[in-house]
């Protein structure tokens, strides 16, 4: 029956009279465009949070750690447990479907290896980088965790089982400047996390102006540095699944960044004037 609905739901959006969606996804198997919407409902519920977030209303994690959004639960616990969907989903489908097409391709494989390897230092490193850590609400972990795993099903699915690579998609400029912008944005993430996780000294409390790197530029480097990659994934996998992601990744933590460059210049009056909240000259 499952399946049936899903036969359905893709027979509904290629009639001409149904739907004006493209033919890229009509043309689909039933399986992808299933997943294509639920991309598409994952991009709107974040742009609808964005707008949440753009309004005034702040994420209650982090600096902004409040319990008026229910009970806590350990900051470092929550961010390993939330974020391990992203990695163990799609590396549990490259493990079983290895070594069968479209999981075995060069471009497929570069591009798991480089979401996985995200994921796991995200994982498995940052957290236990940093020092102290605020409490996190047990809702906004359950939000978290849930596009973690919805997130991670759709990549893995798309790599390992619909979006299909031959040969010379590794020599092609997408594919090329797409991993070249991915590696840039987790450059640029790391060391924005090595520089925040380093301005305390040990037995220091408090908050600091971070400098140095790309924080010279922009409020929320380690923010840029993972919407930089993202976009760069997106333009190297050339999917929608992957274009949802980026976006997603824009709307979600765009207005974090915007809410950080506020909270700076309102706690130090010798903040640098020059930057940015989170591209560099632009916003």
């Amino acid at each position: 029956r499952d399946d049936d609905a899903v036969t359905n739901l893709a027979r509904a959006s290629s009639h001409p009279h149904a739907t004006m969606l493209p033919e890229w996804w009509t043309a689909a198997p039933a399986g992808q465009q299933m997943d294509n919407w639920i991309a598409a409902a994952l991009l709107s519920s974040m742009g609808i949070s964005a707008l949440v977030l753009l309004s005034g209303i702040q994420a209650p994690y982090g600096r902004y750690s409040s319990s008026s959004w229910g009970p806590l639960m350990n900051g470092k616990l929550a961010w390993i447990m939330q974020e391990l969907p992203s990695f163990a989903v799609p590396a549990t489908m490259l493990v079983a479907h290895y070594p069968a097409p479209p999981a075995s391709s060069a471009a497929n494989l570069a591009l798991l290896t480089a979401f996985c390897t995200h994921y796991f230092n995200r994982t498995f490193i940052f957290p236990l980088r940093i020092r102290g850590g605020k409490p996190t609400p047990v809702t906004v972990f359950l939000m978290a965790f849930c596009f973690c795993v919805t997130n991670g099903w759709l990549q893995g699915r798309a790599l390992t089982v619909f979006q299909s690579y031959d040969a010379s998609w590794t020599s092609d400029p997408r594919f090329i400047v797409g991993l070249l912008l991915f590696v840039a944005g987790m450059s640029i993430n790391i060391h924005a996390d090595h520089i925040l996780t380093n301005l305390r000294k040990p037995g220091e409390t408090g908050y600091k102006i971070p400098r140095g790197g790309m924080f010279e530029y922009v409020s929320g480097a380690n923010f840029f540095g993972e919407c930089l990659e993202w976009s760069g994934f997106a333009i190297a996998c050339w999917s929608f699944p992957a274009v949802a992601f980026a976006l997603s990744v824009w709307f979600n933590i765009g207005p974090r960044a915007i809410q950080h460059h506020r909270w700076y210049k309102s706690k130090f009056d010798d903040y640098p004037k020059q930057r940015a909240a989170l591209v560099p000259f632009l916003i």
